[in-house]
């Protein structure tokens, strides 16, 4: 009787899709001019954003840029470096972004994550 009771009670999950919190980017070379670069400043093309006014809904949002070392440390292999959208820049969708550590050159054409957070809108 009672492995019946429990049978009832027990809670059926319904399978969706995961929830994904950040747009994908690509990060497309760092700020510059005619005779210097700012290394400071990382160029990164959020995907299906196409204008201005869509660029300045990420201000202020959280970007990860994730790559894998070859070395473990804390059971993982995976690393982040984590930066803040500072500035749109051009008409077309781009924004600046300031890193804790500038991107190294090699991760030019790479994904980078554009969080959804913080949200400034609610």
């Amino acid at each position: 009787m009672a492995k019946e009771v429990k049978a009832a009670q027990k809670k059926v999950y319904k399978k969706t899709q995961p929830v994904r919190l950040y747009v994908k980017g690509i990060f497309t070379g760092f700020r510059g001019g005619k005779t210097s670069q700012w290394e400071s400043q990382a160029l990164v093309k959020v995907q299906n954003c196409n204008d201005l006014a869509g660029s300045k809904f990420y201000l202020g949002k959280r970007v990860a840029y994730v790559y894998k070392a070859k070395k473990t440390v804390n059971n993982t292999r995976f690393r982040v470096i984590w930066g803040k959208v500072i500035k749109t820049h051009g008409h077309a969708g781009s924004v600046r972004v300031k890193f804790a550590k500038n991107l190294p050159a090699h991760a030019r054409g790479a994904q980078v994550r554009v969080m959804l957070y913080p949200n400034k809108t609610v």
